[in-house]
């Protein structure tokens, strides 16, 4: 970890000690490894003996089972990959709370995988990072079965029906970038937020890769109304001509507001500094 030069004659010491980080941070990274390691099979054993009403090799009337053995079982987490000895018994079914079963990998670890492949990380690098941050690497197949389950769990959320009446509705659009067909381009987000019956702001609606006109925003406010979209008396957004037209075509009942905002920042675009 360090090395001790010899000095020169004029008393020179500098560079007397060396500190290699990099063997001290793999010692660190094994320190927490191993800690990660020993603190999951204290849990588990605690759980075993919960399950049996004793301790091992305790002899106690509340007794209901006893242990037989166990086995091993490696886990993904972010300390990297550890050896769990999950334990059998030998009459009731040994079910961890710590870990699901047949699960291979800590939640953290595929919240990971996943916010590095929606950044637009490509498959390949998630590979090669999760190698240096966690010792094993992680199949192009396992990051697209985990971005197929986030898909489908958003296209959820966009498609559930929308309850109660909102009163308020704040319409804008959003221009991000994002990796799309191989290339960074701008995507516009169409997003849709009230304000409910109780007076908390709710988000109704996301939508994708659309732009900011007329017939876009019709076929957003029409989806939105297909989801149950009710009640609205006033709409906030800024001075868009299609968006204003939109709202008097979909919903012909609400009024319309300026927003503020969007007002202000026009204002103090033409106004000189």
């Amino acid at each position: 970890m360090a090395s001790i030069g010899e000095g020169s004659e004029t008393g020179n010491f500098r560079n007397v000690i060396r500190i290699d980080e990099g063997e001290i941070r793999n010692h660190l990274d094994g320190l927490v490894k191993t800690s990660v390691e020993e603190v999951l099979n204290q849990y588990l054993d605690q759980e075993a003996d919960h399950l049996c009403g004793a301790k091992r090799y305790e002899r106690s009337p509340g007794r209901v089972d006893t242990r037989s053995g166990s086995y091993n079982r490696k886990l993904q987490t972010k300390a990297g990959e550890v050896t769990l000895q999950v334990p059998r018994l030998r009459t009731l079914p040994f079910e961890t709370q710590i870990i699901e079963r047949y699960k291979r990998r800590e939640s953290s670890v595929e919240e990971a995988l996943v916010e590095m492949y929606l950044a637009g990380v490509s498959v390949r690098r998630v590979e090669n990072i999760t190698e240096a941050l966690w010792g094993t690497r992680v199949s192009a197949s396992t990051v697209s079965e985990l971005n197929q389950k986030v898909y489908g769990q958003i296209e959820a959320w966009r498609n559930k029906p929308i309850e109660g009446a909102h009163p308020y509705l704040y319409l804008d659009g959003i221009w991000l970038k994002r990796t799309w067909g191989g290339e960074v381009r701008k995507v516009a987000l169409l997003v849709a937020i009230s304000v409910n019956a109780d007076g908390y702001r709710e988000i109704v609606g996301v939508c994708e890769g659309m732009q900011e006109d007329k017939e876009s925003w019709v076929e957003f406010l029409r989806h939105l109304v297909s989801r149950g979209l009710s009640g609205v008396r006033l709409v906030v957004s800024h001075k868009c001509l299609g968006l204003v037209e939109s709202v008097h075509q979909c919903l012909p009942n609400a009024d319309w507001q300026r927003c503020i905002f969007h007002f202000h920042r026009n204002i103090l675009a033409k106004v000189p500094r």
